[in-house]
């Protein structure tokens, strides 16, 4: 039998830490073997040791870190590999795909520097044509056109980021790919796309894929293997198959649970949609008419002179008319790039619409002056998809949620810390005091999530537009704060314009939803049509690709 192309024994990783402390032990006694052409999934809660795991495949760790154990790679240590044999493995022999994409990906270069970046480090002998012409076909195999060549990053939607970040990962041919959380922030079509063609390049190129994440039907769907670790241990190792019909340790047994949870509930019972008559008798909270959103892609000096192609115009918000109405949750759901993000930006007016109307609480945002929409915005906050980004790491927990009290001139400083410690416990974060003074970096992905929550709820708004808020966190914590949302949904009298890729969660949070493609909404109904009877044939497309729990488990 041959030998294993990946081979991890008794690993032990420790971040650094004052000397005066012990190690802890982020990856504790972890073994495993990766074969080629074999797709092994990794899962577990976050703080779990995943990414730590993945990252020590590739001697990625911080100076300092504490390593035990042995990491072979074709039988070789590398924890013995040189900077010069190191540069040359990664990309040519192990390719990582991140989770968040910006962190691989230079602002300053386009999207095709990246890519030609990538080869001329590691394959000299292209020449510039051929270097192109094969970025181009890597490109399109993750569904990007030639047209985003001389894009830059912040040009494009995260979705489109990551996509780009895979296209790097597959440009050299490695023999291992590690996809830490890889699809993270696409939607399910892409998701899928991307999924099936890592799968056909491992059996046609007999490359292995260490791939880590959160989604259990997503690994059930696309690996052979799956290990499940829990505080840093491996706690079950089994083919797919038998993991997910019979798990023995009783943490696998929660994770697949949870996961059912979402999967299985049609819709959270607390949420019930308005009937045609009740609509007709409140009026909305919030109306969009015929709002337009459009950006030009102009072209450089001389591609204005020389070029009799005109500059193009993409249109990211493209005639939407929608309503939401007090004390509902409107689910958004579309591809990503479709225009969900550009468009909960133009509704707060955080940029500026081409055309249209907004109008909340019987105000039109667009002609207020920018004070008025200052002070309006104290009424309509926003969750984002990437806590940590959003929060400043300068500040403690209980600064960050103060902060709109005190640019609003809601609060005293004095009266702001008592209603910052009523909201965190408010947001299940308890001792409050304690949470309080801690910093976004001592909290987990979860943690960090609630207090998202809490700053945007301390200015008591009346619509709350949640970007994504869910999608990094695993299948355990993501029902904890739905369930969260939805009881403060009703302690606060909330509205929310709920956006996602994730039609299992729509499926279990919204009363109504909303399908965009290309700039447009191309069907709106309650979640039991769109779910039950979908109309139009974009809607069953992405009903189709989602990956499904029972699925797996009757395979």
């Amino acid at each position: 039998m041959d030998a294993p192309l990946f081979q991890v024994e008794n690993l032990r990783v420790a971040y650094p830490r004052r000397e005066d402390t012990p190690p802890l032990w982020s990856v504790d006694g972890v073994s495993f073997t990766l074969n080629r052409g074999e797709r092994l999934g990794l899962v577990g809660e976050s703080g779990c040791g995943k990414s730590t795991l993945g990252r020590a495949a590739m001697r990625l760790l911080p100076e300092g870190t504490q390593v035990e154990g042995q990491v072979l790679f074709e039988q070789r240590s590398l924890l013995d590999f040189s900077q010069t044999e190191l540069r040359q493995f990664r990309g040519e022999a192990v390719a990582l795909i991140f989770q968040d994409p910006m962190t691989r990906l230079n602002p300053l270069m386009t999207i095709g520097d990246h890519c030609l970046e990538t080869l001329q480090a590691h394959r000299p002998d292209l020449s510039s044509k051929a270097a192109k012409d094969l970025a181009i076909a890597t490109l399109e195999l993750v569904s990007i056109p030639p047209s985003r060549w001389s894009q830059y990053p912040h040009e494009l939607s995260g979705g489109m980021r990551q996509r780009v970040a895979i296209t790097l990962a597959l440009l050299l041919h490695p023999k291992l790919i590690v996809a830490d959380e890889p699809t993270t922030s696409l939607d399910v079509t892409v998701s899928a796309q991307i999924l099936q063609e890592l799968t056909r390049l491992c059996e046609q190129r007999n490359m292995a894929l260490l791939l880590i994440s959160h989604d259990l039907a997503l690994v059930g769907e696309y690996c052979d293997r799956i290990a499940v670790m829990q505080a840093g241990k491996l706690v079950e190792v089994g083919s797919t198959a038998a993991v997910f019909r019979q798990p023995q340790h009783p943490y696998t047994q929660s994770l697949l649970e949870a996961a059912l949870h979402l999967h299985h509930t049609a819709k959270h019972p607390q949420t019930q949609p308005l009937t045609a008559g009740q609509q007709k008798a409140i009026a909305p909270l919030l109306r969009v008419e015929n709002l337009q959103r459009h950006y030009t892609l102009e072209q450089n000096f001389l591609a204005q002179i020389f070029s009799q192609t005109p500059n193009r115009t993409i249109r990211a918000v493209d005639d939407i008319n929608l309503e939401l109405y007090p004390g509902e949750t409107l689910g958004l759901v579309g591809e990503s790039g479709c225009g969900k993000s550009t468009l909960s930006r133009t509704i707060l007016q955080l940029v500026p619409p081409t055309a249209g109307r907004v109008e909340f609480l019987g105000q039109d945002l667009t002609q207020l002056p920018r004070q008025a929409m200052q002070q309006q915005r104290r009424q309509m906050q926003m969750v984002f998809q990437d806590p940590h980004a959003c929060l400043n790491p300068m500040m403690t927990v209980g600064e960050s949620i103060a902060d709109p009290l005190l640019i609003h001139k809601l609060a005293t400083p004095t009266t702001a810390k008592a209603e910052v410690l009523t909201m965190l416990e408010r947001v299940g974060l308890a001792p409050s005091e304690e949470y309080y003074h801690r910093y976004p970096r001592e909290l987990s992905g979860g943690q960090q999530q609630r207090v998202a929550l809490a700053r945007a709820l301390i200015t008591r708004p009346q619509l709350v537009i949640c970007d994504e808020p869910v999608s990094m966190l695993d299948a355990s914590i993501q029902t904890q704060v739905l369930e969260l949302m939805t009881d403060l949904k009703q302690a606060f009298q909330l509205t929310y314009l709920f956006i996602t890729h994730d039609l299992r969660v729509a499926r279990f949070f919204c009363d109504r939803i909303a399908v965009m493609q290309a700039g447009k909404i191309v069907e709106l109904g309650t979640t039991e049509e769109i779910f039950t009877h979908p109309r139009h044939p974009y809607t069953q497309t992405l009903l189709k690709a989602a990956p499904l729990l029972a699925r797996v488990q009757a395979s």
